[in-house]
């Protein structure tokens, strides 16, 4: 891995009105590692994972992706680009469209990038096989299934573009305590096999210690390339 393989926040400030929640945060995920991210609640980690998700533009600084400066945020993005970032998040039943099958859910970005009809079916099953959802459960409606089985889902849906890095913004913290360890393992095998970067958001201590390969402190992180 060179030096250039991570994501990276760089002296990142953004606001909402007159209220500032990230000031001058730094935070750097390199390529196969895992970086857990810690703080009280209200401290920004979830607007940070948004920034570094192109979900929200900064007031200042800059996002990069292998030394590659990224100016825009969702569909401004280059596809190539914006397709190597995915994030998972904490309540799937916000993140995913009640309108929409699982299957559906999960072949939705491969159907925003145009991908042949063919391969999103292929990749569909072969990505709901991993994440542990069966035939039945995939043509419902996220009314229509647990909140386990629907973050199985959106887990697939995160994966479908084979992306660098995974953000996960309390991605258990609703699950019990099989989904958490099958969504773990999942997400552990994945991070080998692809070398892929993860961000670990949780305030389970415990998690955090047996996952990340290290760990920082938001309320330390601003002015600090963490």
């Amino acid at each position: 891995m060179t030096s250039a393989q991570h994501l990276l926040a760089d002296e990142v400030t953004v606001g909402y009105g007159r209220q500032v929640v990230l000031d001058g945060v730094s935070l750097r995920i390199g390529r196969g590692e895992t970086v857990g991210l810690r703080g009280p609640s209200g401290c920004g980690k979830s607007t940070l994972v948004r920034v570094l998700a192109l979900l929200h533009r900064p007031d200042r600084g800059r996002v990069s992706i292998d030394g590659t400066a990224v100016d825009a945020v969702r569909y401004a993005v280059p596809v190539a680009l914006r397709t190597r970032v995915a994030a998972l998040f904490q309540s799937p039943r916000a993140a995913a469209d009640p309108r929409l099958s699982l299957t559906d859910l999960i072949a939705e970005p491969l159907r925003a990038t145009r991908t042949p009809e063919s391969a999103v079916r292929d990749r569909v099953d072969e990505l709901a096989d991993l994440v542990g959802l069966t035939a039945d459960l995939r043509s419902r409606r996220p009314h229509a299934v647990s909140d386990g089985q629907l973050q199985r889902a959106c887990l697939a849906r995160a994966l479908v573009h084979r992306p660098d890095y995974l953000l996960c913004d309390e991605a258990t913290a609703m699950l019990d305590a099989s989904t958490q360890a099958h969504v773990a393992a999942v997400i552990r095998d994945y991070q080998r096999t692809q070398q892929a970067g993860v961000l670990v958001v949780t305030h389970d201590q415990t998690l955090l210690d047996r996952w990340s390969d290290r760990i920082v402190d938001l309320a330390a992180a601003a002015g600090v390339r963490a």
